[in-house]
């Protein structure tokens, strides 16, 4: 069944020479997640940060962490992000030869356990790991930079990807990453999605501005327009 809608903040858009400053900010404007986004330079073509960085991050907020890590190979680095702080590890079925043996690593740590599925990346990929997994992240963009614009084909596999979760039965959280805005939260919230992930428009404008960004996200998720949702994917 789908959820209440939970923003979580990108922190690759944050302003990364006071980042523990902005995590705090982020936090006290309504932030329900911290995503944090971990890029190697090699599964995807940027270096962002990593786990002395999360663990760092980790005492200026009590948020969950959703640490989405873009990095090949992906097992070794698993149970570092958890020592780190992580309370969301999420990882790519590409990243790893055993994308079951990943999962299972994770939720031996102690994490909760998240596949991603980029633009290319079919839904049958997550099937068979159901029963190990607590959230699915589907990229709305290809993963690697902030601030791409958002790929309306997402659409139709968020809600095939809804549909699955809730035939499942299971308490599974269904996110989306990717050129997340006021114009495409809310045909992203009318497929199905119940966690957005949004760098740009929860950090525009500096601090004092994060209140109302994340309002302005929340009031944008709540207009459903199902015509919007069939311009968007082309119907």
């Amino acid at each position: 069944m789908q959820q209440p809608v939970r923003i979580a903040p990108s922190i690759l858009s944050a302003d990364f020479a006071q980042l523990g400053a902005e995590v705090t900010a982020i936090d006290r404007a309504g932030a329900d997640w911290i995503h944090v986004d971990v890029m190697d330079g090699h599964f995807v073509p940027n270096i962002t940060i990593g786990p002395a960085v999360v663990k760092a991050l980790r005492r200026h907020t009590a948020k969950p962490f959703d640490v989405h890590l873009m990095i090949a190979p992906v097992d070794p680095y698993l149970a570092l992000f958890a020592e780190a702080g992580a309370d969301t590890i999420s990882v790519h079925p590409e990243a790893g030869p055993h994308l079951h043996r990943s999962l299972q690593a994770i939720k031996a740590l102690g994490r909760r356990a998240g596949v991603v599925l980029n633009p290319a990346t079919p839904v049958e990929c997550v099937v068979p790991v159901l029963d190990l997994i607590d959230l699915v992240l589907v990229m709305s963009v290809n993963p690697g930079f902030g601030g791409q614009a958002f790929i309306p084909s997402a659409l139709p596999k968020i809600a095939a990807l809804r549909q699955i979760i809730d035939a499942s039965g299971r308490a599974i959280d269904l996110e989306v990453d990717g050129g997340i805005n006021r114009q495409t939260i809310g045909p992203v919230v009318a497929a199905g999605a119940d966690v957005v992930v949004a760098g740009s428009a929860s950090f525009e404008g500096g601090p004092s501005a994060y209140p109302g960004n994340l309002a302005a996200l929340r009031v944008a998720a709540e207009v459903v327009q199902p015509a919007a949702v069939c311009a968007m994917d082309g119907r």
